[in-house]
């Protein structure tokens, strides 16, 4: 009976299992599928800074002087051809990871450029794996992937110097774990097809390749043992050694006789200057690390320098350069770069614009032409390393985390790597933003950074091994307030009181900003500035002392921070209840505290193996949701892990649907504050979203490049990422994503945030060194079913239910415009999808007059704040919404000034449009009289029809001179010719329209003086029309003239 009733049960039980999962099979698609045409219109804006982020590649190209190339770590492949003056990014939409290890330009074909992907330096922190090799044979124009997808980090690419075909990779290979990859590769055919060409073992890659560029059959290469932990870099063994090829890569000899026995990295270079001179920089035991030199091709070594300034931090750095015309001269790039005139015995510093360096190019035939990559992005030199080129116009700057204070515009806040912390604005009131509108806050390259969002007057910034500083505006001045004030360099992780992560959490809490925490292994609380400091959890993280050891060996230490480990990554308080926190470490645990961290509960979810809490976001729509992103690419696992509780971490769901790829791990995850379950995601290589709370995961890359997305950040409706390479950028107003979470399928418009009335420049396209504003107006979204091309849609702009202003989607045809003319007509987009328009304030132009050049703009006067109408219209459909335009909070106005301001506008514009109507009028008349005055010429009987006419010429062409200036044809005329009326009261219209609204006693008496001689001259033209034009209409008709005139052959 029993067996009977558990058949029974199995027979429901897998109906209803089926039932379900068809049922989910069913739903596996989104309601709405997003991509990037269903968002023709929006587009991400880079503000910078422009200040160079880390490069560890570059080349300069032979027989082009003025032509380099720079690979940056997560920003892509940049060209300059005007010595570095200028930097362009070439490699966006052909790349799908953005950290270059090296590159490499033919020297026998300059259009050839060889691509290896994934960073050589192995840090701890903000290192990104590359997906193998990319090849350009046009150039840089275009890119195309070429193999090893595998290889993750490259440390080599060569180019044999007269057949481009045969080509060498040095394939360093991943970080974090055994990698059969790893080794030398050689292609034949210009990368069509790989051979290994060398290989030592799985934990041993190719740290440094050489090629004899007088005999292109050998080749010297640095093989380097290594392994990453998350806590510690394992550097060197017996695998390590130094290996020489004479027939071209196929087999490989190691040179062993004067070298150590065992050692860690090195890099090795021959010299072009003479063949039989090989120079190394050899990471080793005690004094055997330094420069090693041959003199006989690598049969026999000698060291000849052991100062410890070649080879500090060797893990990070080992690169040697020998000169290219001078044998006795070898380059070792650390921190700083050195350089010896005497064959390596003695090195001296040069100085180069930033201290990590990571990369140098010497031109073949004159060494005195250099490309220097470092930490703070590429320079050039051509005197010999004297001076170089600047790093202030790279936008390939690093950012770990962004924070945003509340002001208007709001600024944007981040530690850059390898640099300072940075403050920059989210927009200006120039044309763009540049070097005068970003500055350093507290803390340095790695801060978390946490402040009053209000009054943002006083800032708390981190730094590594758990510096904290406070800064203050009004005296520029920083006051480290580190809760026990250790130095932490050098020393061993389970020796500290406290350990902290290199990019520790500071934060302040939303109930009370004077309230700051911080988070080593624990959380720390001040409420008085960082004066004294209060313990408010126990230990949050694994706390293994097998994991707190030294962080590098067995050589050299490694001890700056980066593999400080057990410690907390993440923090934040919940912005419904005070005394609620969430800390996520990283080693994997996250924990929770509901009464101010009295107690702690542990809610990591079950098994979570060990990673990274990179980010926790609590819902801004539900106290009890919470999302996290953990991370365990140090654990060489490149998956996504994203899970969201409802109730406070008791259950958790993962929600990573959509999200594949192994170069698509998810950083960061943040919810949207106006749409409940809507999702961003940052990835290592861009951005996805949710429509459906994480059910479905989708990208939406739009024109952000391909770079990865350390965090993410949303203020005034925009999104703002931090990248890992490309500095900040913002995405404005995400009204058409938050409306794109229902279907829509018919004519919509989305309401648009409220519009600051800040007037600023911007621009289209990217410009070198200048952060890109956005357009200034109401900026805002509509969709289209389909593509309108011949079909008008229409917007009116309406105020108090009046029109002012018109635009389509139709171009003008009749369009004309001369110096000093009419601007061309905004013209709406319509193509299918969300599409967006920026209407910039102003009111409909005034007309102009042809081919006259006007000092001023034709442009209508731009409206005050208040509620305007937008009414969008096609093919009998009709659907409007409300624009608020607020006004400047940094600028005085009352109502009763900013309607003051319009009146006197509106008054101008009025004016200058009877005006103009009026002189095209009379030109018009003109036109006629001049050509009636031709076809009657010869007419004795019309003569004294054309005697007055000649009259009336006189009168209305002195009239109009008095209006306008005709022989005004470009910007120095102005000058030189009279301006006339018009040009007066567009001059007196510049004064006006402007930010601040009240009219100045001066402007009114000007218009006033304008108006009384407007007045004048519109009197003398309706006594032209009444007397003048009159008079000669009835002579006209009395003399029986017939209207059509066939001119006599």
């Amino acid at each position: 009976m029993k067996t009977i009733q558990l058949l029974l049960a199995l027979l429901l039980f897998f109906p209803l299992t089926s039932d379900a999962q068809r049922r989910k099979n069913k739903n596996d698609s989104p309601q709405v599928i997003v991509n990037d045409s269903l968002f023709p219109g929006l587009k991400w804006r880079s503000i910078g800074p422009y200040r160079g982020g880390r490069s560890v590649a570059s080349t300069g190209v032979v027989g082009q002087p003025h032509t380099y190339y720079m690979g940056t770590t997560g920003g892509g492949i940049w060209k300059t051809t005007d010595d570095g003056i200028n930097w362009t990014n070439i490699s966006d939409g052909f790349l799908k990871t953005g950290t270059v290890g090296d590159i490499a330009v033919s020297e026998s074909n300059p259009n050839l450029v060889l691509v290896g992907m994934g960073e050589h330096p192995a840090r701890g922190v903000m290192t990104s794996m590359g997906d193998g090799v990319y090849k350009s044979t046009d150039a840089g124009k275009t890119w195309k992937h070429i193999g090893l997808d595998k290889s993750r980090h490259i440390s080599d690419v060569i180019i044999n110097p007269t057949d481009p075909d045969i080509l060498f990779v040095a394939v360093q290979g991943a970080q974090y774990g055994p990698s059969a990859e790893r080794g030398v590769y050689r292609s034949l055919d210009g990368g069509e097809t790989w051979d290994k060409v060398l290989f030592v073992d799985n934990n041993t890659g190719a740290s440094s390749l050489s090629m004899d560029m007088n005999n292109p059959l050998i080749l010297y290469a640095s093989m380097w043992q290594h392994r990453r932990y998350p806590w510690t870099m394992e550097s060197g063994g017996a695998s390590s050694g130094l290996y020489k090829s004479t027939d071209g890569g196929t087999s490989w000899t190691k040179m062993e006789k004067g070298l150590p026995k065992e050692f860690g990295k090195s890099g090795i270079s021959v010299s072009r200057a003479n063949s039989d001179i090989v120079y190394a920089v050899i990471e080793a035991e005690g004094e055997k690390g330094g420069v090693y030199k041959s003199m006989d091709a690598g049969k026999t070594w000698s060291q000849t320098s052991k100062d410890r300034i070649n080879i500090a931090r060797s893990w990070y750095y080992m690169e040697i350069f020998a000169d290219t015309q001078d044998e006795n001269i070898v380059y070792v790039l650390n921190a700083p770069v050195t350089k010896s005139i005497d064959g390596g015995k003695t090195f001296t510093p040069v100085p180069t614009p930033h201290g990590d360096n990571h990369d140098l190019w010497i031109h073949p035939k004159n060494n005195q032409i250099m490309i220097n990559s470092n930490d703070g992005g590429a320079n050039i030199s051509n005197n010999g390393g004297k001076s170089w080129s600047s790093q202030q116009n790279q936008a390939t700057s690093q950012f770990y985390r962004v924070i945003t204070d509340n002001l208007v515009p709001y600024n944007v806040y981040g530690g850059q790597q390898d640099n300072s912390s940075v403050a920059i604005a989210s927009r200006t009131h120039d044309g763009g933003i540049d070097w005068k509108d970003w500055y350093a806050v507290s803390g340095c390259e790695s801060a978390y950074l946490a402040f009053d969002p209000d009054n943002p007057e006083v800032v708390y910034g981190g730094c590594y091994q758990g510096i904290i500083e406070k800064w203050v505006r009004a005296s520029q001045e920083s006051k480290p307030i580190k809760e026990y004030p250790e130095l932490g360099l050098s020393k061993v992780p389970k020796d500290f009181k406290f350990r902290y992560n290199w990019n520790a959490p500071i934060i302040s809490s939303p109930h009370d900003r004077n309230t700051i925490y911080h988070a080593g292994n624990v959380v720390f609380k001040t409420q008085d500035g960082g004066n004294s400091w209060e313990v408010v959890s126990p230990d949050l993280t694994r706390n293994n002392p097998n994991q707190q050891g030294p962080g590098g060996g067995p050589y050299t230490n490694e001890a700056a921070g980066g593999e400080n480990y057990n410690t907390i990554m993440y923090l934040v308080e919940s912005p419904h209840e005070k005394g609620v926190l969430y800390a996520g470490s990283d080693d994997g645990l996250v924990h929770i505290t509901k009464n101010g961290g009295e107690s702690w509960v542990n809610i990591t979810p079950p098994d979570l193996k060990e990673g990274i809490i990179n980010s926790i976001e609590v819902s801004p729509h539900d106290a009890a949701t919470a999302y996290i992103t953990v991370m365990r690419y140090k654990f060489m696992d490149l998956d996504s892990y994203i899970f969201k509780t409802s109730d406070y971490g008791q259950t958790w769901t993962k929600i990573t649907n959509g999200i594949n790829g192994e170069h698509t791990f998810a950083r960061v995850v943040r919810e949207d504050k106006k749409q409940k379950g809507l999702l961003y995601a940052g990835t290592e290589t861009g951005l996805f979203v949710s429509l459906d709370d994480g059910m479905h995961w989708q990208p939406l890359q739009l024109n952000l490049p391909v770079v990865p997305i350390n965090d993410l950040a949303i203020q005034d409706n925009d999104l703002i990422a931090a990248t890992a390479g490309r500095s900040f950028w913002i995405l404005d107003d995400l009204g058409a994503i938050q409306n794109s979470v229902a279907p829509v399928s018919q004519l919509s418009i989305v309401t648009p945030k409220p519009s600051y009335r800040i007037f600023n420049g911007s621009t289209d396209k990217p410009v070198q060194g200048l952060g890109q504003n956005p357009k200034s107006g109401v900026t805002f979204d509509y969709f289209l079913p389909k593509k309108l091309d011949t079909t008008e849609l229409k917007l009116e702009v309406l105020s108090g239910g009046k029109v002012i202003r018109t635009i389509t989607n139709q171009p003008k045809k009749d369009f004309k415009s001369w110096p000093g003319g009419p601007p061309k007509p905004d013209v709406l987009p319509s193509l299918k999808g969300y599409n967006r328009f920026t209407w910039d304030f102003t009111k409909d132009q005034v007309p102009a007059v042809d081919k006259v050049f006007v000092y001023g703009d034709y442009k209508g006067a731009r409206v005050a704040p208040g509620t305007y109408t937008l009414r969008l219209s096609t093919e009998g459909q009709t659907v409007e919404t409300q624009a608020i335009v607020l006004p400047d909070p940094k600028v005085e106005g009352t109502p009763m000034d900013y309607a003051e301001q319009q009146s006197v506008l509106n008054k101008i514009d009025e004016t200058l449009t009877q005006m103009h109507d009026a002189v095209n009028q009379m030109r018009t008349a003109k036109t006629q009289l001049t050509g009636y005055k031709k076809l009657l010429k010869d007419n004795e009987t019309a003569k004294p029809l054309l005697e007055n006419g000649d009259k009336l010429l006189e009168r209305i062409t002195a009239w109009e001179e008095k209006l306008i200036q005709p022989n005004q044809k470009t910007f120095q005329d102005v000058i030189n010719f009279r301006n006339q009326l018009n040009a007066e009261f567009m001059h007196l219209k510049g004064f006006v329209d402007v930010a601040e609204p009240k009219v100045t006693e001066g402007a009114k008496e000007r218009l006033r003086d304008l108006l009384a001689q407007w007045k004048t001259y519109e009197d003398e033209k309706n006594a032209i029309v009444d007397d003048g034009m009159q008079a000669y209409n009835q002579l006209y008709k009395s003399l029986d003239i017939p209207a059509i005139i066939l001119p006599e052959n």
